[in-house]
């Protein structure tokens, strides 16, 4: 059984931040991922509100320096699946090759975007599909976009896309949308949005990038084609936090319940990033909480010294 102070799960921004701070200030510390370092925004061809990017920087690029800075200092990357955790006085993280024994674990598993499971949507990930608007609206400019789906996340990101693009068509499988009747009396009457009531995507097509979409009504089962630059798939977020459910508390959405310092109903337990509860799914509040988390770790770890 390998002994560490932190072990950080997950390779995200808001991991890589915490390997980070947790490395420079003296901690044994290793960080697990089951995948790919740098988490969903590897995904974006580029992110431009990222401070200290003018001109912005790809995703890839953005995380292979933040990788690159924690290993300087002396981080353990490990590829590596999470399996469960083993709370105590010393905790226990299981993988299927070991446990990790430690101090103090910071949980950074993110969340995973809901997907329509049609065809062309992986192709097209980071080429015109996107699952976040804030991060990419921005990039399209004077273009016409989708956005599909009927809930609060949906109508807020269509509201926010509608800054940038000069047309928004809302997709929705239904005749009228769940979201909020706020959000709804902002939405129904803008002068840029048309919506595609009883509609579902179908296929999603394109050449370099995104082109047009396949629409299929719900009711007559008529099928159309939507010209678009762009998608924006906002039908759920679910956080990866399953594996955790039995030793955290979490939210109704199973989100993980922290205080300010990141801090779970676990003593010597962190979240931070899309997997906590109020995560604005940033990457910069996931580096803020990364930080504060490991921060919190260093102290937690000292007091029972």
């Amino acid at each position: 059984m390998a002994k560490y102070d932190v072990v950080i799960i997950g390779g995200g921004p808001g991991g890589l931040t915490a390997g980070l701070y947790a490395s420079r200030a003296g901690l044994k510390t290793a960080l697990l991922e089951k995948a790919m370092y740098g988490g969903q925004i590897v995904n974006s061809q580029i992110v431009e509100n990222y401070p200290g990017f003018p001109d912005g920087i790809s995703g890839f690029e953005l995380t292979s320096l933040m990788q690159q800075q924690a290993e300087k200092y002396g981080l353990e990357m490990v590829i590596a699946e999470v399996n469960s955790i083993n709370a105590g006085k010393t905790h226990g993280v299981v993988t299927e090759e070991k446990t990790y024994e430690t101090d103090a674990i910071i949980i950074a598993a993110g969340s995973e975007y809901s997907k329509l499971g049609v065809p062309g949507e992986d192709n097209y990930t980071g080429k015109g599909v996107s699952y976040c608007a804030t991060c990419d609206g921005f990039l399209f400019r004077e273009k016409e976009v989708a956005v599909v789906g009927g809930g609060d996340t949906a109508i807020t990101d269509a509201l926010e896309l509608t800054q940038h693009v000069s047309r928004l068509y809302l997709i929705h499988r239904r005749d009228q949308l769940r979201a909020s009747q706020v959000l709804q009396k902002r939405i129904l009457n803008h002068p840029k949005v048309q919506f595609k009531w009883n509609s579902v995507v179908d296929e999603i097509h394109g050449d370099a990038m995104v082109r047009d979409l396949k629409l299929r009504d719900v009711k007559t089962g008529d099928i159309s084609t939507l010209t678009v630059s762009g998608i924006f798939v906002a039908v759920g977020v679910k956080p990866n936090s399953r594996n955790f459910s039995n030793v955290v508390s979490l939210s109704e959405n199973g989100q993980i319940i922290v205080d300010q310092f990141m801090s779970t109903s676990v003593p010597g337990i962190y979240a931070v990033g899309d997997i906590r509860v109020n995560s604005s799914r940033q990457v910069s509040t996931a580096v803020g909480d990364g930080a504060t988390a490991a921060i919190a770790a260093f102290k937690y770890i000292n007091e029972r010294e």
